[in-house]
């Protein structure tokens, strides 16, 4: 414990990422999948017809989950190179398969195509975040699909919408990252067995030229892995951009979340509508009545990281020399796993705020009636026109009497008086009751309602119906 308090650790890890999260960056993930890919390839090369015994690959086996870390570490010591220092600790405990461990291939066998492996699975993890956090929202927006309030333009005051329909708008960015995320695991590859500059050079010397049993061989070692796909060409390395393709989807996710938790901090600020508060949580170190929107706000720094952090693999892919240049490696242990640990912690803190809002629905119609009297003022003239009134005159008389009621809000700080004003107008020839009528709020949300129903109903309840399984997460805030 003291030596865990006496170095530097990662935020993401003590405060934000879930346990489930960080095993897919572990080191345990890492090295047992580099064994399960040594002993694909040692499987593949056997099924092919090179001299590979079956003893040699049941030692493999037997050894794949328990990692002699120590005589790893001890070794890279002496030889500075990650993946021999573990092929010979592997060899340590499987000297019968030593000698066939790693046979014809590059560190990037191991590294890459562990990588895809991870990093995959990691979206995996992402996507059913996505989902149960859709799942919330579409409680929320149907639960309040036809409560209207006011909606904003330039954050200024606009025509209502709904508190469901606005939430709509938060999922539909939701639904469009899990579509992305999709399309990449549905096109997901392996790197496969390409060699030091992803000839496969070494593979046609070990099968003596035949390039069947070669090409046979990236095909048998990725679906050994569960792949139907893998990179036709690479270098020694499969593309960087790839990790790019992989960021920018996290980005996006980053992008929806952020904006969510800005338009809650707004909302919250007009007391519309809160993020979950505990009981004993302190808001303010200084201030002890302020219910501050902590959730919401850490939902936009980690956002900002992502955003900012995506950059990274960039550079690298734009900077890397012919078959392989060594520094994406650095670079790539660190971006790609916070990318994914911070997107992680991010959807956690969505899913908490999202199943847990606070409306309150007589600050929101408050807020709406404040401001509902100019919004109605086209009804009115219609309705006025109708009876006979002149238009034009009618749309100049609106005109001065906004301003003036405008006036009293802004300079006098008293309520709107635009209807009275309008009511004591003999031009209109309405009375104020004739003129309440027209002020429902209900009649300015245009289908806010319907539209919210569509759209949960046609885009959203197919993929919760066919990622059921996944439903059911519960987020855990750590701090």
């Amino acid at each position: 414990m003291e030596q865990m308090n006496e170095y530097y650790q990662s935020p993401l890890s003590q405060r934000y990422a879930s346990k489930e999260m960080q095993a897919l960056f572990s080191n345990d993930k890492k090295f047992t999948t580099w064994r399960r890919l040594w002993i694909a390839l040692a499987e593949s090369e056997k099924e092919l017809g090179l001299d590979i015994t079956e003893e040699q690959i049941e030692e493999l086996k037997a050894h794949a989950l328990d990692i002699n870390y120590d005589v790893a570490k001890a070794r890279e010591k002496e030889v500075r190179h990650d993946v021999m220092s573990h092929v010979y600790a592997y060899g340590v405990q499987c000297p019968k398969a030593k000698g066939i461990i790693h046979l014809g291939a590059t560190s990037c066998y191991v590294g890459d195509n562990t990588d895809l492996i991870i990093m995959h699975e990691a979206l995996e993890l992402v996507q059913k975040k996505i989902v149960n956090v859709l799942e919330k929202l579409g409680e929320f927006a149907l639960k309040y699909k036809d409560m209207p309030c006011l909606a904003f333009t330039h954050f200024q005051p606009a025509q209502p919408t709904t508190v469901g329909k606005r939430a709509s708008l938060w999922a539909q960015d939701l639904y469009m990252d899990y579509v992305e995320i999709q399309h990449l695991l549905d096109n997901k590859k392996l790197l496969g067995c390409k060699g030091t500059t992803g000839t496969q050079a070494s593979f046609m010397e070990l099968f003596e030229g035949d390039t069947d049993k070669v090409k046979a061989l990236d095909k048998k070692i990725c679906e050994k892995l569960g792949y139907d796909q893998y990179f036709a060409v690479s270098g020694q390395t499969y593309t960087r951009k790839y990790d790019t393709q992989v960021l920018q989807v996290l980005v996006q996710i980053a992008q929806s979340a952020h904006k969510f938790s800005n338009d809650i901090r707004l909302l919250q600020h007009m007391k519309e509508i809160e993020e979950p508060f505990e009981k004993s949580q302190i808001g303010s170190s200084a201030m002890a009545y302020k219910r501050n929107p902590m959730r919401s706000e850490r939902m936009a720094a980690l956002a900002n990281y992502i955003i900012a952090d995506s950059i990274n693999p960039a550079i690298t892919a734009s900077t890397q020399w012919f078959e392989r240049t060594l520094d994406d490696s650095a670079n790539k242990r660190i971006s790609i796993a916070e990318a994914f640990l911070a997107t992680d912690g991010l959807l956690d803190l969505y899913l908490n705020v999202s199943d847990g809002l606070v409306v309150y629905p007589k600050v929101v119609e408050a807020n709406l009636l404040k401001e509902l009297p100019f919004m109605a003022t086209e009804n009115i003239m219609m309705d006025a026109v109708k009876a006979g009134g002149d238009r034009q005159e009618l749309h100049e008389l609106i005109r001065q009497h906004s301003m003036a009621a405008g006036r009293v809000v802004k300079e006098e700080g008293k309520p709107n008086d635009l209807i009275d004003r309008i009511a004591q107008d003999p031009k209109f020839g309405m009375t104020k009751e004739q003129i309440l009528s027209i002020m429902k709020p209900e009649n300015f949300v245009g289908r806010s309602v319907q539209q919210t129903e569509e759209f949960f109903k046609d885009f959203i309840d197919p993929i919760l119906a066919k990622e059921k399984d996944a439903l059911g997460m519960q987020a855990a805030i750590n701090v």
